[in-house]
């Protein structure tokens, strides 16, 4: 298989040349267009989900000797998670190499962050079946670069850091409302609303209400901590 220039283009921004390319497209085809003769990348993404989860945990043991547990589990998190897999993804131009089916394409799924997350975990994957342990665990780290040194910063989603702050206070833990839900059924947006015993309140709005909540509480952080 010949790959095009646009997806060769990918196998430098990744450190990658693949001695079987059918990998690298299998990777990057969504199930919105996938058939029989070019199946989707579900399972490559499994495979890379756990991959990347061995990278990071022996990264964060090497990283941090003394480190307990219950340290490392948090950090482990902010490193594997969804929306680390897609910033990392936005950062190579993954969307643009992406295989999907015209409807998907029209809802803009090459910029979908479940989309884009799912498909850096199977690239990981490819790489990995294409070229072994050594070879996908390089990529991940050169491509997860800093955030492995700043993770402790991160470690902390903006729902916890907001709920120790309001407790610290002596306050009740915040509460997250759905206040409205729009678009299509394939492409929602939610809009959450966060609030406070004493009164302070921010909205955001996403694509799933986890992400909503996320930004909610990180507005409100931002404001919170403006006034200090």
């Amino acid at each position: 298989m010949k790959l095009s220039r646009e997806m060769r283009a990918f196998e430098a921004r990744i450190g990658h040349s693949f001695s079987r390319p059918e990998l690298l497209v299998r990777a990057l085809t969504h199930g919105s267009i996938s058939s029989a003769s070019r199946p989707d990348n579900q399972r490559l993404e499994f495979l890379g989900d756990r991959v990347l989860g061995l990278v990071m945990a022996e990264a964060l043991l090497l990283q941090d000797p003394e480190a307990t547990e219950g340290q490392l589990a948090p950090r482990f998190n902010a490193l594997v998670r969804k929306e680390t897999c897609a910033d990392v993804a936005r950062e190579i131009d993954l969307g643009s190499v992406l295989k999907l089916g015209r409807s998907e394409m029209m809802s803009g799924g090459r910029r979908k962050q479940a989309l884009l997350g799912d498909a850096m975990e199977a690239v990981i994957a490819a790489v990995y079946r294409d070229a072994g342990f050594d070879a996908a665990r390089d990529m991940i780290l050169r491509l997860w670069g800093e955030r492995i040194e700043r993770v402790e910063a991160d470690a902390r989603d903006p729902k916890t850091a907001l709920q120790e702050w309001a407790q610290a206070r002596g306050g009740r833990p915040p509460s997250y409302d759905l206040v409205a839900r729009s678009g299509p059924d394939h492409a929602p947006v939610f809009t959450i609303a966060v609030r406070l015993d004493s009164g302070e309140e921010a909205r955001a709005s996403a694509g799933s209400k986890r992400q909503a909540e996320q930004a909610a509480a990180q507005l409100l952080l931002n404001e919170l901590e403006g006034r200090r």
